[in-house]
């Protein structure tokens, strides 16, 4: 219904252009959780489930890197991240170690109250630098969590190929 769609572009509009890793956190948050459940719970499928999740969330780390160090092409210049829908801006770019954030307001009438121009200047390093080293650290995390994951799953098998005989 148009009344359920309009609530959705309202909590779009309202996490701005924060809502894809928002929601991609959100998913990793639920399938670690259901990964730690399969493991108590001694059930496969959940941490199956885990695996191929870490796989996908690795991919998308190794991607964030190549983006951020411009390879292969890419630009973090580019609204790719936002599939073109608004300007990509990082949160480290304004909020790094070091970093002094000024808000500039427009002078001009007739432009919105809420727009502004930021100039961020004394950053320790780089935003860029910093989103890759999050994402490094992502993708250690998971491969930790993946590698530990393959383990569980074999001992489950093994456990319940020792109960058949």
């Amino acid at each position: 219904s148009p009344e359920s769609c309009g609530r959705c572009l309202q909590i779009f509009d309202f996490l701005g252009f924060q809502w894809a890793p928002i929601l991609g956190n959100f998913l990793q948050i639920i399938i670690v959780i259901l990964g730690l459940f399969g493991t108590i719970q001694f059930r496969p499928r959940y941490i199956v489930v885990y695996t191929v999740w870490t796989a996908l969330w690795v991919t998308w780390n190794v991607f964030i890197i190549c983006f951020y160090l411009e390879v292969g092409g890419l630009s973090k210049e580019t609204d790719l991240m936002t599939f073109n829908i608004s300007m990509h801006r990082s949160w480290w770019r304004e909020h790094g170690p070091g970093c002094i954030r000024r808000v500039v307001r427009p002078s001009a009438p007739g432009i919105l109250d809420d727009y502004s121009y930021v100039s961020v200047t004394g950053c320790i390093i780089d935003f860029q630098y910093l989103e890759v080293i999050h994402s490094a650290i992502q993708i250690l995390l998971s491969l930790i969590g993946f590698v530990y994951a393959c383990y569980v799953i074999s001992v489950f098998m093994e456990e319940e190929d020792s109960c058949k005989y």
